[in-house]
C-alpha cells in the first residue's frame, strides 16, 4: 500500500511534466524491434501484429522499478481480458534485451511481450519520452485498431488505470461505441 500511495505521489508532481504523447486519431507509427515473450526474444513489428487484431502498446520508464512491476502484473492479470476482446499488448522501454528477458518471465509472468528500444526511436515517434529524465519513457498507453489508428491515449506516471482505461476503450471500441473513458 506505501509503494502504490508513493507512486500515485509521484504521479501526482510530475504529470505536469511530462511531454504530450501522439493525440487520438494519428497514425500510429510501424516499427520492429527485438522483444522477448517468456525469456525468448524474437522480432517484433507493430505491422504483422495488427493484423491479428488491435494491440495495447505500453510504455513504462525501466524494468524491475516499482511502478514498472506493478504495472507488468496488472496487464499480465488482465492477459486474458485482452485476449477475449481480440487484442494484444505490448510493453516498451529503453531496458536491454537482456534485462527483458528476465522481466518478460519473472514481472510479465509470460503472458505479454516486452521491447526494447534502447535507441529511444519507438518512444520519440509516439512522443513518449519522459520530460524531466529523457533517457527513459513515459507512462503511456495506447490502444491502437487494426488499421494503425491511436483510438486511446492515456498518460500517468501512476500505474493504477492503465490496465483498466484501455481495456474500457477497447470494449467501447469492439461494440461499435465511441471510446470514452474517464481519465
Amino acid at each position: 500500500m506505501k509503494n502504490r500511495i508513493a507512486i500515485l505521489v509521484f504521479g501526482t508532481l510530475f504529470s505536469t511534466a511530462a511531454l504530450a504523447a501522439l493525440p487520438v486519431g494519428s497514425a500510429a507509427p510501424d516499427f520492429t524491434t527485438q522483444a522477448s515473450l517468456g525469456g525468448k526474444v524474437y522480432s517484433y513489428t507493430l505491422a504483422e501484429e495488427l493484423k491479428k487484431g488491435p494491440v495495447v502498446l505500453y510504455f513504462y520508464p525501466a524494468a524491475f522499478t516499482k511502478g514498472c512491476t506493478i504495472e507488468a502484473h496488472d496487464f499480465a492479470d488482465a492477459t486474458d481480458k485482452y485476449k477475449a476482446l481480440g487484442a494484444t499488448v505490448i510493453g516498451v522501454s529503453k531496458d536491454d534485451i537482456g534485462t527483458l528477458n528476465k522481466f518478460s518471465v519473472s514481472e510479465c509472468r509470460s503472458k505479454f511481450p516486452v521491447a526494447s528500444d534502447a535507441d529511444q526511436k519507438i518512444m520519440k515517434s509516439y512522443d513518449a519520452v519522459l520530460a524531466f529524465k529523457t533517457s527513459m519513457a513515459d507512462r503511456v498507453s495506447f490502444v491502437i485498431t487494426p488499421d494503425g489508428k491511436i483510438i486511446y491515449e492515456y498518460q500517468a506516471l501512476n500505474p493504477d488505470k492503465h490496465v483498466a482505461n484501455t481495456l474500457k476503450a477497447l470494449e467501447d471500441w469492439k461494440a461499435g461505441k465511441p471510446v470514452s473513458v474517464a481519465n
